[in-house]
């Protein structure tokens, strides 16, 4: 690369051909085939082979190359179909080389013109605002109704979903839903004068879609290492939302076949109102991941995944018009099902 990119607008892609155009599996579904829809989550993420350069690392070589350049602009299609526009990315840090996502439809418009020697002028008008003001910082929102039981009452039961998303939409079905499901749980269980033997905590993520930065923090300074033992040992289980939207199916048992009976059997007399069944798989990408790694049981449900790889998940059509409130009601009675049960249940759910 050499000083004919200095200031230019670059497209660094050729014409956006592999739109997607599938959903993830539907778990919960009776001919659903074990760890298919793994593939749209960390879990299903095939490791690199050794010395092999990662999707991320070739993003940054050529981020790289293009700010040494003096290149003006990125310029790259969305994989998102009928003008859908997937935005995702890390922030490149001071001095980085501005980058815009545009739909696919439009990027291939743009490349057949060149293609064609057609010439083309394309005005690029990027502002940014960066808020320092609180020194970068991101909060969590931690709230919870105390356990009643005096022999268990410091044990705790969590449940949480993640504030923040990206910034095309307005984050409603990832996760504003998913907020909303488990701060309904609480009112629910407020209301009705629920008095759990445990302590019940409900936790809203910041910084989840930037690396799971919020629950990481938490669980760093209240949960992880020796200082946290006397903690962790007091802590009984994690119940996560987000990925998917809407009702709650049933729930990723992470492959723990010891809780297998006991979430079976809370299940059971929600299927009068739309849950189906619990899966032995694993989920990942969200904010459960931060418990397990400091060895307590942590737990997404299973959702609903119309319409949600394709057209909402960190793209612009992730609006209000994207939430179905009655599913959420369903979402919030199983969230509130299911911490009252571990709340209440003779002994801790097992590690």
């Amino acid at each position: 690369m050499g000083t004919s990119l200095k200031g230019a607008i670059v497209m660094t892609q050729p014409a956006m051909t592999s739109f997607v155009r599938k959903d993830r599996p539907q778990p919960s579904d009776p001919n659903y085939e074990p760890n298919s829809a793994a593939y749209a989550t960390s879990v299903g993420n095939r490791p690199p082979r050794p010395g092999e350069e990662t999707p991320q690392q070739r993003t940054q070589r050529l981020t790289t190359a293009l700010k040494t350049a003096g290149a003006g602009v990125i310029v790259k299609p969305s994989v998102g179909e009928h003008g859908t526009v997937f935005v995702t990315g890390r922030d490149g840090g001071p001095g980085a080389v501005p980058s815009i996502t545009v739909s696919g439809e439009q990027y291939n418009i743009l490349l057949r013109y060149l293609q064609q020697n057609i010439p083309v002028k394309l005005r690029v008008n990027v502002q940014s605002k960066f808020y320092d003001e609180d020194g970068g910082n991101a909060y969590n929102v931690i709230a919870e109704l105390p356990g009643t039981d005096p022999a268990l009452r410091d044990e705790v039961v969590m449940i949480g979903g993640h504030l923040d998303s990206w910034h095309t939409g307005v984050g409603a079905t990832d996760n504003a839903d998913g907020v909303t499901t488990v701060m309904e749980a609480m009112r629910i269980l407020k209301t009705i004068g629920a008095r759990p033997r445990r302590t019940i905590r409900v936790a809203l993520w910041a910084g989840e879609e930037q690396g799971l930065l919020g629950s990481k923090a938490w669980v760093t300074e209240h949960l992880a290492g020796d200082a946290n033992k006397a903690a962790r040992d007091t802590f009984d289980v994690y119940f996560n939302i987000d990925n998917g939207t809407g009702s709650i199916y049933g729930w990723y048992l992470q492959n723990k076949d010891e809780v297998r009976p006991i979430f079976d059997s809370w299940l059971e007399p929600l299927k009068a109102i739309g849950a189906r069944r619990n899966v032995i798989e694993p989920v990942g990408s969200t904010d459960h991941l931060s418990f397990i790694d400091t060895g307590v049981p942590g737990f997404n449900p299973i959702q609903d995944y119309g319409n949600y790889d394709i057209r909402t998940h960190h793209t612009n059509m992730d609006t209000a018009d994207r939430v179905d409130l009655e599913n959420t009601k369903q979402a919030a009675v199983v969230m509130a099902t299911f911490a009252y049960q571990a709340a209440n249940l003779d002994r801790k759910l097992p590690r």
